[in-house]
């Protein structure tokens, strides 16, 4: 791993990721309040790529989810990175109680006062998070994806149109679940990550 947080494991590194983000995988989200589950890209589209994402702190792997129960690329991961804790949830209809109510509280904006790391398994959906001029950037998570949100920074998720993901959780150490919807500026996790992003401009 680099020293920087992001995979440089082949086949599936740094070229492939970029790759990815250059065919529209994150790019900056409209303002429009249509169905959240739509793409709501800028129209021209703009493109946000890996270094951008990386200087908001945000962390970005692919990997074979198909091998994720013996990956030995995603133990890499977990071990530098502490990833002790781990669980799998599936967002669906059929699958998660309360469904519509906790689409609804994924979708406020929000922050935690650790890290956020999702790795999708099956299914596909979205992250936004805000860039540093507080608009928002829209990341397209599907299968093989692992991201890593900062403490601190404001966020939400939504599924897609497919309505659907399974996606493998990871924590440092016990999990905290609690989310604290914008604003929540008098945390420290928010008053440290807002130190970072003036370090790292």
């Amino acid at each position: 791993m680099s020293s920087d947080g992001l995979s440089s494991f082949s086949p599936v590194g740094i070229s492939v990721k970029i790759e990815l983000l250059q065919r529209g995988q994150a790019c900056s989200r409209d303002e429009t309040a249509d169905d959240p589950r739509l793409p709501h890209r800028l129209q021209p589209s703009r493109t946000v790529g890996l270094e951008q994402l990386r200087q908001l702190g945000v962390l970005y792997w692919k990997l074979d989810a198909d091998k994720y129960e013996n990956d030995p690329h995603l133990e890499e991961i977990r071990r530098e990175r502490n990833y002790s804790w781990m669980d799998i949830i599936t967002i669906s209809k059929d699958k998660l109680p309360n469904y519509e109510e906790k689409l609804k509280m994924f979708y406020e904006e929000h922050l935690h006062l650790d890290e956020e790391i999702r790795y999708i398994l099956e299914g596909s959906g979205y992250f936004d998070v805000r860039d540093r001029e507080d608009k928002w950037i829209r990341i397209a998570m599907e299968k093989g994806d692992l991201i890593t949100l900062p403490a601190g920074i404001y966020h939400r998720f939504t599924l897609d149109e497919k309505n659907y993901v399974k996606a493998m959780r990871l924590f440092v150490g016990e999990p905290v679940w609690t989310a604290y919807n914008r604003p929540a500026d008098h945390f420290d996790a928010r008053e440290q990550y807002v130190k970072f992003l003036a370090q790292s401009a």
